[in-house]
């Protein structure tokens, strides 16, 4: 049985600052094992050909010419000095109908007894196109539990209705027949956001690749028109805007 699977179940924000605002959506995601891409399939999910569901490397973290595996394990040495040396697994929307844009993907990191130790949360914004990956360790602390959390500064500006002197609390639970991630955002100590996927674990087959392709076939093109529909929302209630910081673009 291969690890890679589907994971299907709803997205939740919620709004703390200025005004109060809370909206859940449905979401499905495809895990995968980096190791496992080029025999998903036939190796169909990353063929070069244009197809309804496609894995692009050049939609995700680093040089494309890097292989992504090496690519996250970079990452995670730059950030935290060091990287496990077991299975990569990405939790992410692909590229459908021509079109890829992630809020964010998640990039499971397990030493090779299989134990969860780090995520990096890769951060993508729009209009800009810009991206930032975050990384997360396992500490002493945490023991070897199947939960891992940490904390970091913001550094990519995301939404215009919030400003960059805030920080994130992270925690994501090790996928397995279910999985969560829990995002917080804190400015001066008062929490002004938080998002939380709560997901169930749908095995990977032909079936239900194509039933969630006719669920949301148009994936990326639903994210952003929600987007951009809920922005409209806070400026109508004239929510103070954040410009773009020169420093980012």
């Amino acid at each position: 049985m291969t690890a890679s699977a589907i994971y299907q179940g709803t997205i939740r924000h919620r709004r703390f600052a200025v005004r109060t605002r809370e909206f859940s959506h449905p979401v499905a995601l495809m895990y995968l094992d980096l190791e496992e891409l080029g025999d998903l399939f036939g190796g169909r999910l990353q063929a070069r050909r244009p197809g309804l569901v496609r894995f692009r490397r050049g939609d995700y973290l680093g040089d494309p010419s890097v292989p992504l595996v090496q690519a996250v394990r970079e990452q995670l040495e730059r950030a935290t000095g060091s990287a496990p040396a077991g299975p990569i697994r990405l939790l992410t929307q692909l590229r459908t109908f021509g079109l890829c844009f992630n809020p964010v993907s998640f990039y499971y990191c397990f030493s090779t007894a299989e134990r969860l130790e780090a995520l990096v949360a890769e951060v993508s914004n729009t209009p800009w196109g810009e991206r930032h990956a975050y990384a997360v360790r396992r500490n002493g602390d945490q023991g070897g539990g199947r939960v891992l959390s940490g904390s970091f500064h913001k550094q990519l500006h995301v939404s215009p209705f919030m400003g960059m002197q805030q920080s994130y609390t992270l925690r994501a639970a090790e996928p397995g027949e279910s999985a969560a991630i829990h995002i917080e955002s804190a400015e001066r100590g008062r929490r002004t956001f938080d998002a939380t996927l709560s997901l169930r674990r749908v095995p990977l087959t032909r079936r239900s690749l194509t039933r969630m392709t006719a669920r949301f076939p148009a994936a990326s093109v639903r994210v952003l028109a929600l987007i951009y529909a809920h922005a409209l929302a806070l400026r109508l209630e004239r929510v103070p805007v954040h410009r773009h910081p020169p420093s980012a673009r």
